[in-house]
């Protein structure tokens, strides 16, 4: 992607309000209600940015020059470190789920919440989504970002929102009925299952979806056709994290050909994880993310750990917003065994080749008998016989395409848990 000098420009002015926030520090807000007051914001980024000139950052090289930032860095600011304005312009605060680890907190301004908006309703836009539709929402509230960022967006677009939220699923598909929703906001998994459930209850002429937004997990091309063919819609793959705003920065169009990035709002590298360097467009690295506007938490080459590309050119779509191709895992997902690294995506692709096998898999990787064991479930809709004809055949693309031999087992179609959330794929047992 390109480092145009007006966002070089906004970069170098976002450093000197970080640093000029370290030296003016932030006192703590008192409530004048008796009670101590929340601690003041640490100078997370004024320490980690200290000695940096930023009238000297200049050029693209002068840029790759400042440090990365991390997660666990971000861990490190708990709770309100991250913040580089007063207390009294945080409007919000979002979190990570903190399920491995200390959460991340991130705090929000007014302006950050309505830049979130503006970002999310382009989304819709590039998706055809207009004032007339039914919005329903599934991600959950709360702290975590998803459902009210698919709210805000849709809000600020004027359609109607149906904030369901996460889970009962009976009520979902009652709602989804009679309030005639058109658009589903949900995760894959979420997504699979309603469909499922639309299919097994026979309500397929009730239901009067026309396109769905999905986020938040990485999910594969057949799982892609199995949502897409079963609940008659057209897709598109929402992009965010917590850390950046959340969900809602990118999304991809009717090209299907990669995701729009808000350029306005963002830059994005894309580096080779092992080296920290920088890589030409077109090549699979991990994706690192600097804001341009955002006040509350600005992130200064955030790894995201999300694996990409750039690619290059004008979308067919005539969206003149700047693409990454869809992720294909995270660098923290890799899995080694017996010295071959798999990505979960990796899984997908090679299953994809395989006719018969649906979209649904778990990997269980395990030590028996002083060697890695990789056995890997799939569903499938064939019976007896033709399975084991399946079996051998996920056995041989899985090594012609992995260059490694993995025990096949063929279950039914349901047969492997389906989650409202996101889905664990893989499972390393041997640590």
């Amino acid at each position: 992607m390109i480092l145009k000098e007006d966002t070089l420009s906004i970069i170098r002015e976002q450093i000197k309000r970080i640093l000029a926030h370290g030296e003016n520090g932030a006192q703590p807000h008192s409530f004048g209600n008796g009670d101590a007051p929340l601690p003041a914001p640490s100078g997370f980024y004024a320490r980690k940015l200290s000695g940096i000139n930023p009238d000297d950052i200049r050029t693209r090289a002068d840029f790759e020059a400042l440090p990365f930032t991390d997660k666990d860095n971000l861990r490190d600011a708990y709770p309100l470190g991250l913040a580089v304005v007063p207390e009294l312009d945080i409007v919000r605060i979002h979190s990570s789920s903190g399920t491995t680890g200390t959460p991340v907190i991130i705090p929000y301004t007014r302006r950050d919440v309505e830049d979130w908006a503006v970002m999310f309703r382009r989304c819709y836009e590039i998706a055809g989504v207009t004032p007339t539709d039914r919005v329903h929402i599934t991600p959950g509230y709360g702290l975590w970002t998803a459902g009210i960022g698919f709210q805000a967006g849709a809000e600020l677009l004027g359609a109607m929102v149906i904030p369901m939220g996460p889970g009962n699923t009976d009520k979902q598909l009652q709602f989804m009925r009679d309030l005639r929703s058109t658009v589903l906001c949900a995760t894959s998994s979420y997504a699979l299952l309603l469909a499922e459930e639309i299919e097994k209850r026979g309500m397929r002429g009730d239901i009067h979806l026309k396109k769905a937004l999905i986020g938040s997990e990485r999910w594969g091309e057949k799982m892609r056709r199995r949502i897409a063919a079963e609940l008659g819609v057209s897709l598109y793959d929402i992009y965010g994290l917590t850390e950046v705003y959340g969900p809602g920065i990118g999304i991809s169009c009717d090209a299907e050909n990669g995701m729009h990035m808000f350029d306005d709002y963002l830059y994005c590298e894309i580096i080779d994880p092992k080296t920290g360097e920088t890589v030409p467009d077109g090549t699979l690295g991990e994706l690192v993310i600097t804001t341009l506007r955002k006040e509350g938490a600005p992130l200064i080459r955030y790894r995201t750990h999300d694996l990409t590309r750039i690619l290059a050119g004008d979308c067919a779509c005539g969206c003149k917003y700047p693409r990454i191709d869809t992720i294909l895992g995270r660098t923290d997902d890799m899995v080694k065994v017996k010295g071959v690294n798999i990505f979960p995506g990796q899984i997908d692709t090679f299953l994809k080749e395989v006719e018969g096998v649906s979209s649904e898999y778990q990997a269980m990787i395990d030590h028996f008998e002083g060697r890695d064991r990789f056995t890997l479930f799939f569903e499938t809709e064939r019976l007896d016989d033709e399975r084991r004809l399946l079996e051998k055949e996920v056995a041989r693309v899985a090594h012609a395409r992995l260059g490694l031999t993995v025990m096949p087992k063929a279950v039914s179609i349901g047969e492997l848990p389906r989650s409202e959330k996101k889905s664990t794929r893989v499972f390393d047992n041997r640590y």
